[in-house]
């Protein structure tokens, strides 16, 4: 399964902040979980076929779990919270989608 998180930083927001704690801390924090087999961040640059465009959101989060159950055992735990918790602070309003491949 894979899971797509769509966001924007909240307003005030220092963009170098958020990234090198994405880096630092949410990219591996996130990998080390038994649950994820990749857990990738993006930050958009435009939108294809219109070079003026915006996209809707800045960056996009890319989360292969091996199985729903799992994923939500692994970040109930007290010590991936407090690690995840910069998160509620720099996104705005994310936007989890659940998937399944066709």
């Amino acid at each position: 399964m894979r899971i797509i998180c769509l966001f924007n930083l909240k307003p005030g927001t220092s963009v170098a902040e958020y990234e090198e704690w994405a880096k630092t801390r949410d990219i591996p924090a996130v990998n080390a979980l038994g649950s994820v087999t990749s857990f990738t961040v993006h930050r958009s640059v435009g939108v294809f076929g219109d070079e003026n465009a915006k996209p809707h959101f800045d960056y996009i989060e890319v989360i292969d779990v091996t199985g729903m159950d799992e994923f939500v055992a692994d970040i109930s735990t007290e010590d991936f919270q407090a690690a995840a918790a910069p998160f509620q602070g720099f996104a705005d309003a994310p936007q989890f989608i659940l998937t399944e491949d066709l």
